[in-house]
């Protein structure tokens, strides 16, 4: 054992606990009596902040991670489970606005007013987050707003950089699940997908429980996802999607990322089934976080503007929905199909099963 490894590290000084602890400094504090639930809002803060470093430091070694080809199945796992951390992460995120929501209306107005104008829309490492989760590809991320000139600069360089979504398009596109050996997997699928719309239309049919206009909206519907299905598997009819919001992923990687879904039992494929749906847990558990940060403000500032100078409440709900990352991954389940149906794979198929997708298949 050297030197180093014996000096004595005392905890206070190994956690820096003399800086961390002397950080909160209320604003109220220089206008007259410190508001006393200030005290709370300023630490719960800085611990979103803390967390959000510690996604960071996951997220990037996650990318990092997928700009290896081919993607073994070491990585794989490694990739899995930095995800379910910062899963786990994002859950007390959630937790820590039933400790915010202690903060009355009334008290909250008693410190308002000097934060002005700084807000939630200034934390950097927030956007960086969303952004390296690959936002980007979704939604007119505006990098500016009331950000200092060297964090625009620093959040312009991340928005150039290929995110989680790409990546995880490019690793889907890769792999060789489309056709082998003379098999083509797509064409069995159309077929059980045919047969299963063929029956749901004479359940359709032979209900009498429906009325003449009930039953004609049912096949209406069942027409409607009849044309979805031919298009996922149309590249023309796929912009079609595209151009619906229902993908942003490219033909290849829904393909392959249906496949893992529909076939999510083969044991090979129970690391990138997981991987996939943590992606979704991810997606969801943000967009519950800005939903309930949207009540927060609205339970706080009622229609009042923002500190930051947004429409407050009514910005934040608007945001929901429009900074889902994953939604395509939630839009598969469109597609799929039951397990009795599922067209059998065949043997060498089977056997061919790897993480090693090195964008080359079987001729």
């Amino acid at each position: 054992m050297n030197e180093r490894s014996m000096k004595e590290i005392y905890y206070a000084d190994y956690l820096q606990l003399d800086r961390l602890l002397n950080s909160q400094l209320p604003e109220s504090r220089r206008h007259g009596p410190e508001a006393h639930d200030e005290m709370l809002f300023i630490i719960t803060h800085q611990a979103y902040e803390i967390w959000f470093k510690q996604i960071l430091h996951e997220l990037k070694s996650v990318l990092a991670a997928f700009t290896v080809t081919p993607l073994d199945e070491h990585s794989m796992g490694v990739i899995v489970a930095r995800l379910e951390r910062i899963i786990a992460i994002q859950k007390v995120l959630n937790q820590q606005i039933d400790v915010l929501e202690t903060i009355t209306p009334l008290d909250f107005l008693d410190f308002r007013d000097y934060l002005i104008p700084a807000s939630g829309f200034q934390s950097v490492q927030f956007r960086e987050i969303e952004l390296r989760l690959g936002l980007g590809v979704h939604y007119q991320y505006p990098v500016t707003g009331r950000l200092r000139a060297e964090d625009v600069a620093y959040l312009r360089e991340v928005a150039g950089e290929p995110g989680l979504f790409q990546q995880v398009d490019a690793w889907l596109a890769r792999m060789p699940f489309l056709r082998f050996e003379g098999y083509d997997f797509w064409e069995s699928y159309h077929e059980a997908v045919a047969a299963m719309l063929a029956k749901d239309r004479r359940s359709i049919e032979k209900n009498s429980l429906f009325s003449d206009a009930e039953r004609n909206a049912q096949l209406a519907e069942l027409d409607n996802t009849r044309r979805k299905f031919e298009c996922l598997l149309d590249p023309a009819g796929f912009e079609q999607l595209q151009a619906q919001d229902l993908f942003h992923l490219r033909q290849t990687s829904v393909l392959s990322a249906l496949f893992i879904q529909l076939y999510r039992d083969e044991p090979i494929l129970h690391l990138p089934f997981r991987l996939l749906s943590h992606l979704m847990d991810i997606d969801e558990l943000f967009t519950a976080w800005r939903g309930r940060h949207a009540l927060m403000a609205q339970r706080m500032l009622g229609s009042k503007i923002g500190t930051g100078g947004s429409s407050g409440h009514e910005y934040l709900q608007q945001t929901v929905d429009k900074k889902r990352i994953f939604k395509d991954l939630f839009n598969l389940s469109t597609f799929l199909i039951p397990r009795s149906s599922l067209p059998p794979l065949p043997r060498r198929l089977k056997q061919s099963l790897d993480f090693h997708f090195t964008g080359e298949q079987s001729s």
